[in-house]
């Protein structure tokens, strides 16, 4: 599977962990940084991962800054992108599973690297249910929110 992922200042050593447990599960991971500790915007960040997970269907995102607040809203400012602020494995299941997210945001500052493997696993993992819940995410579409 094809990942992409970003992260501002706060996330650098939060991201090179998820990126190297991703490598060694045999998936490729687009970097789109930051990779120092210089302070980013992280709304360009957010963007960066937002436009390359669009560009082909099944690419999957992920996001971090410090608590993954504000770079989860600035991606679902993309249209198309649905992206999931999530702590724990049952909201990165029920992101994919009743929501379709395509970009699952974490804080590094919020929670710890075993605990963002998981999530990211169950993230990758899961898939979308569909049914009513299609009805639903294609409403999110329309109304171009």
């Amino acid at each position: 599977m094809k990942i992409i992922i970003g992260n501002d200042h706060a996330g650098v050593e939060f991201k090179n962990t998820i990126m190297k447990h991703l490598e060694e599960q045999g998936h490729e991971v687009v970097n789109v940084g930051t990779n120092t500790l210089d302070s980013v915007d992280y709304p360009d960040i957010a963007k960066s991962v937002a436009e390359k997970v669009l560009e082909e269907e099944g690419n999957l995102g992920i996001i971090i800054c410090g608590t993954g607040i504000g770079i989860s809203i600035a991606a679902n400012k993309v249209e198309g992108i649905r992206a999931a602020l999530c702590h724990n494995e049952f909201t990165a299941r029920m992101a994919r599973l009743h929501n379709n997210a395509n970009i699952v945001s974490l804080g590094a500052r919020v929670i710890g690297d075993e605990l963002g493997k998981a999530i990211v696993d169950t993230f990758i993992t899961t898939e979308f249910e569909g049914g009513r819940h299609a009805r639903r995410v294609g409403k999110i579409e329309d109304c171009g929110c």
